[in-house]
């Protein structure tokens, strides 16, 4: 299933002329990365964590929103790179449970 949305997610891509040229790694993640930047500024601007609001014209908008935003462009990176992203997120899952308890030396 998450394989197909990330064949749906490129093929939209590409219909909007974004696999024209080569892409640069690089300023794709800056732009995966200005997705969650732009969750935490809705949070900042004091939105619910589940609230979407709509723009005049239909848009929707809001933390859930710029989540999606993040997911749809990974989706679209994977499929546009044959990225097995089920599989390999089932594997991480699965290897995860084994990990100690918050792992890494974190605090929080």
């Amino acid at each position: 299933m998450i394989n197909d949305l990330c064949k749906k997610a490129y093929q939209n891509s590409v219909n909007h002329g974004f696999w024209k040229e080569d892409r640069n790694f690089g300023e794709i993640i800056a732009l995966m990365h200005t997705e969650l930047s732009e969750a935490f500024e809705e949070y900042r601007h004091g939105r619910k964590i589940n609230e979407t609001y709509y723009e005049e014209d239909g848009k929707p908008c809001g933390i859930p929103s710029e989540l999606a935003d993040e997911i749809i462009r990974i989706f679209d990176f994977c499929g546009g790179n044959n990225i097995d992203l089920e599989k390999i997120i089932l594997e991480k899952m699965e290897y995860n449970k084994t990990r100690p308890y918050k792992h890494g030396g974190k605090k929080n």
